[in-house]
C-alpha cells in the first residue's frame, strides 16, 4: 500500500468520525450537501487561481497570488461562521474563505483586471484583497500582520455596541506574519479583554522563501505560545484535512460565542504554488519537498474521499468540475470586457463624501462662560462634553484612565493622563468608555481603526509624539487608506491625540520631538495643531464630529501657558478645518506659522514694530491657501516659521507653492525659520540654540524688510 492510499484511508475515517463529533457538539453537520458544497468551493478557488495565473502570463492582469493548499481550512472557517453577522479580517491567501463567505468568482475576476466594476476596491487594490461591507469582510491591505490589532478593535467594539451579541471576529494570516509585533500586541489585547476573536494562522511553513524554522524559534508557533494557555484556547491541526479543520473551527466558534475568550487555530497547510507569480519556489524548495506537499493537496485527498464514501459519483464529480470551469471562464470573459476606472476618480473617497469638516457646517460662534481655562483644561472639558453627547465616543491609551483597578477609585485621586488631559473622565463615564491600554502604540492605533470601522468614535492617545513611530504602519498604510482602498465601502473616523513639541527645559531627545510633516504627507489624514485653548476646543470638537481620520497634535508647552487661555466657548463651538486665523494684521510682511511658534512670532513682530501680519494656520492638512495667498499679495514678503527642523520641513511645501503661484507678487525671497537639523538637547542652553527663538524670527524679519 502506498503513502497516498494510506493517507486516503485515514482521511475517510476522520471524515466519518468528525462528522459525528461536530454534529453532536454544535448542531452543525457535514451532510452530503455540505461536503459537496465544500468540494465545489475548493475547486472554484483553485480554478480561479489557475485562470489568474494564465491571465497574468498573458499580461491581461498585473499581479497574481494564490491560496492553493489552504482551501480546506479556509472553507471550514467560512462554513463555521456567519457572514453578515460575524466579522472578518482576511489576508491575501484567503480566496477559498472569501468564496465561502459570499465573494463571487465575478467579483474576484473584476478585481484581478482592475475594473471600475470591482465592488471590493473599484480597481484600487491588487487581486486577492477581499472586501464587502454587507458580508462584514473588512478591506485588507498588503501589509503583513497589521490586521491583527484592528481585529481586536473590531471585537472590542462589538462587545460595547451589543453586549448580548454572540458575534465572533475572525482574523487570519500565514505563519510568517506572526513575527510582526502587531501579532503579539493583538494576542495581548485579546487575552486581556477576553475577546471573542479567532486567530487563524495558516502555516504553510514558508514566508516567501524563508522557512518556518528561520521565522519561529523551534519552528512551531503553538509551542512558542504555550505560556498563553490559561488565556488563549489553542488548537494545532492539519489544515489540509477538511474534516479536522471543520471540527476545529466549529469548536473555536462555539468557544467564542460562549464568551470564553479568544482562540488560536494553528493550521498546517501546504503551498503547492510559488508565493506569487513574482516568485519561483524551485529556487529554494527541493523536489522531494514539493512532492511531499503534493501528496497532501486537499484538492486530491478530499474528492477522493468523497468518491470512496459514495458521497459523490465519478460522473457527478466530472459535472461539478466542468460547471466550475464554465463559471470561472464566464467570470474571466466578462471581466476582460469590463471598463477600467475613470482617470478623474483618482481622488474620489480620500475623504468622506458626506461630511466636510472644512465647510461652514462646522463653523459655530463661541458662547463664552466662566473664567479663562488653560488649554489642557479646555481639552478635558471638550472630551467630557463629547463623551456625554455621543455614546459611541470612547477614550483610551496609555495612562488615560484614572485607575485601571476601578475598585480603588474611591481611595485615589486618579491619574488621567501624564498631562492630566483625561483626568476624571473614567469616574464620570465608566471603565468601558475611558480605559487604559498596554504600552503598544500600534495596538492603540489598530484598536482605534477596528472600533471606528464598526461605527464607534475612538479618541485614542499616543502618550508622546516621540513614541508614535511603532504605530507608523497603522497610521500610514491603514488608518487614512481604508476608505479609499475600499472605494468608500468602509470608513475610519478615528481621532488620534498626540502631545508634541519641545521648549520644555529638560525634555531632551525623546520628549521634545516635532515631525508633523511626516503626517501631512499622508493622503486621507487630517492633521490639526492648535496654538491656544479656544482653538483646541473648536478643532477637537470638529475632529470628533467629522467622518475622517484626524491626527490631533497638542503642544505640551502650551498646555498650561497663561497667555493662551480662554473662557469655555460652549458645547457646540467648532472651527472648520483648513481655516487659518490672522492673529496680527499687517501689510509689510507675512509670517506663516503654527503651534508654539505663533506666540514667538507675535513677540518678534511687536519687538520690530512694523506692520507685520501673523497667520496661525491651525490645521496643517488641509491648510488655508486662500488666506496665505491673500496676505502675500498684500505684503509681498513671506516668512514661514515652524518648530520642526528646517530641512525638508513643513515650510518647504508652502514656500514652494508661494514661489510657484505668487512669484509675481514677491518683493523678496521666501524665507524660512526652523530648528537646527539635529535632535533637541537636554541642556537648556542646547535646547535654546536648537529650537527657533524670538531672536531668530526678529533677524529673519529684519532681513526680509531690508531686502
Amino acid at each position: 500500500m502506498g503513502t497516498n492510499d494510506t493517507a486516503t484511508i485515514l482521511y475517510d475515517k476522520l471524515i466519518k468520525m468528525l462528522t459525528r463529533a461536530v454534529a453532536a457538539e454544535s448542531g452543525l453537520s457535514l451532510t452530503r450537501t455540505n461536503l459537496v458544497h465544500a468540494l465545489r468551493l475548493m475547486q472554484t478557488s483553485r480554478r480561479i487561481d489557475d485562470r489568474e495565473v494564465l491571465m497574468k502570463r498573458q499580461n491581461r492582469i498585473y499581479f497574481q497570488i494564490s491560496g492553493a493548499g489552504h482551501e480546506a481550512i479556509q472553507i471550514a472557517a467560512g462554513m463555521a461562521l456567519r457572514p453578515g453577522h460575524d466579522w472578518f479580517y482576511p489576508y491575501y491567501r484567503d480566496r477559498a474563505l472569501a468564496l465561502s463567505l459570499g465573494i463571487t468568482p465575478h467579483m474576484m475576476m473584476l478585481q484581478a483586471v482592475g475594473s471600475a466594476e470591482d465592488t471590493q476596491s473599484g480597481g484600487r487594490q491588487m487581486p486577492s484583497h477581499w472586501s464587502s461591507p454587507d458580508l462584514h469582510i473588512v478591506s485588507g491591505s498588503s501589509c503583513t500582520g497589521s490586521q491583527f490589532v484592528q481585529a481586536v478593535g473590531c471585537a472590542h467594539a462589538g462587545r460595547l455596541l451589543d453586549p448580548t451579541s454572540d458575534e465572533v471576529t475572525l482574523v487570519t494570516s500565514g505563519e510568517g506574519a506572526t513575527s510582526e509585533g502587531e501579532f503579539w500586541e493583538a494576542l495581548n489585547g485579546a487575552c486581556l479583554g477576553k475577546l471573542p476573536i479567532i486567530f487563524l494562522i495558516q502555516d504553510n511553513h514558508y514566508a516567501i522563501s524563508v522557512p518556518v524554522e528561520a521565522q519561529t524559534p523551534g519552528g512551531n508557533l503553538s509551542k512558542l505560545l504555550a505560556g498563553y494557555a490559561d488565556h488563549l484556547k489553542m488548537m494545532e491541526i492539519d489544515g489540509t484535512d477538511f474534516g479536522t479543520s471543520f471540527a476545529a473551527m466549529t469548536e473555536a466558534v462555539s468557544h467564542c460565542r460562549g464568551g470564553l475568550g479568544p482562540v488560536l487555530v494553528h493550521a498546517h497547510c501546504i503551498r503547492p504554488y510559488s508565493h506569487s507569480l513574482s516568485d519561483d519556489e524551485r529556487y529554494y524548495k527541493s523536489e522531494s519537498e514539493r512532492a511531499a506537499e503534493a501528496d497532501r493537496d486537499p484538492l486530491i485527498l478530499f474528492p477522493r474521499s468523497l468518491l470512496r464514501e459514495g458521497l459523490i459519483t465519478e460522473r457527478e464529480l466530472s459535472e461539478l468540475m466542468q460547471d466550475v470551469d464554465r463559471e470561472v471562464q464566464d467570470a474571466a470573459d466578462y471581466s476582460l470586457q469590463a471598463p477600467p476606472p475613470a482617470r478623474n476618480t483618482a481622488l474620489q473617497f480620500l475623504y468622506s463624501p458626506k461630511v466636510d469638516p472644512t465647510s461652514t457646517a462646522f463653523e459655530r460662534e463661541p458662547e463664552f462662560t466662566g473664567e479663562p481655562r488653560t488649554m489642557v483644561d479646555s481639552i478635558t472639558l471638550t472630551l467630557y462634553e463629547e463623551l456625554q453627547a455621543n455614546s459611541r465616543v470612547v477614550v483610551f491609551g496609555e495612562d488615560v484612565a484614572d485607575c485601571s483597578r476601578s475598585a480603588l477609585l474611591p481611595e485615589v485621586k486618579g491619574k488621567g493622563g501624564v498631562f492630566k488631559t483625561t483626568q476624571g473622565l473614567q469616574r464620570q463615564f465608566g471603565s468601558d468608555r475611558v480605559f487604559n491600554t498596554p504600552i503598544a502604540e500600534a495596538g492603540i492605533v489598530g484598536r482605534a481603526i477596528g472600533m471606528a470601522t464598526r461605527g464607534m468614535k475612538p479618541v485614542a492617545e499616543i502618550q508622546f509624539f516621540d513614541y508614535i513611530w511603532p504605530a507608523m504602519m497603522q497610521l500610514r498604510d491603514e488608518l487614512p487608506v481604508l476608505r479609499w482602498r475600499s472605494n468608500n465601502g468602509f470608513a475610519c473616523p478615528a481621532v488620534i491625540r498626540v502631545p508634541i513639541g519641545g521648549y520644555l527645559t529638560g525634555g531632551s531627545i525623546y520628549h521634545s520631538q516635532s515631525g508633523e510633516v511626516a503626517f501631512t504627507h499622508i493622503p486621507g489624514l487630517r492633521v490639526v495643531f492648535p496654538s491656544n485653548a479656544l482653538d483646541a476646543v473648536g478643532l477637537l470638537r470638529t475632529a470628533i464630529r467629522c467622518d475622517d481620520p484626524v491626527l490631533f497634535l497638542e503642544h505640551k508647552k502650551l498646555y498650561r501657558e497663561p497667555y493662551n487661555r480662554s473662557p469655555h466657548p460652549g458645547a457646540d463651538f467648532m472651527i472648520p478645518f483648513g481655516k487659518a486665523k490672522i492673529v496680527r494684521p499687517g501689510d509689510k510682511l507675512t509670517v506663516i506659522t503654527y503651534g508654539a511658534v505663533v506666540e514667538k512670532a507675535l513677540r518678534a513682530a511687536t519687538e520690530i514694530g512694523a506692520s507685520i501680519e501673523v497667520i496661525d494656520l491651525r490645521t496643517l492638512a488641509p491648510y488655508d491657501w486662500e488666506t496665505i495667498a491673500t496676505s502675500v499679495k498684500k505684503t509681498s514678503r513671506v516668512l514661514i516659521a515652524h518648530e520642526d527642523v528646517l530641512s525638508w520641513g513643513y515650510g518647504a511645501e508652502i514656500s514652494a507653492r508661494v514661489a510657484d503661484e505668487l512669484f509675481g507678487h514677491l518683493d523678496a525671497p521666501v524665507k524660512r525659520v526652523g530648528a537646527l537639523d539635529t535632535w533637541v538637547g537636554y541642556s537648556p542652553e542646547l535646547e535654546d540654540a536648537i529650537l527657533p527663538q524670538v531672536d531668530d524670527l526678529v533677524r529673519a524679519i529684519r532681513s526680509l524688510l531690508a531686502y
